[in-house]
């Protein structure tokens, strides 16, 4: 969530912003559910495409790994 509030802080400020795959690989690392919920706690990359996409697919491949993982 942190990056995220960093990034919408630089957009305001036209400041360099945090890259987008950076913000991708902490949602792969385990922050999908703190990225999503900083989105929209800071309304910040709601429509942005294909970035929310990746965001999405992120989750629902974390969430099939854990179902995948209770089931074994």
């Amino acid at each position: 969530m942190l990056r995220f509030w960093q990034d919408k802080q630089r957009a305001i400020n036209g400041r360099r912003r945090i890259a987008e795959s950076d913000l991708l690989g902490l949602a792969i690392i385990g922050g999908s559910v703190g990225a999503l919920l900083a989105r929209q706690m800071f309304r910040h990359k709601t429509r942005k495409e294909p970035f929310s996409t990746y965001l999405l697919l992120i989750l629902v491949a974390q969430i099939g790994g854990l179902i995948g993982w209770f089931l074994l």
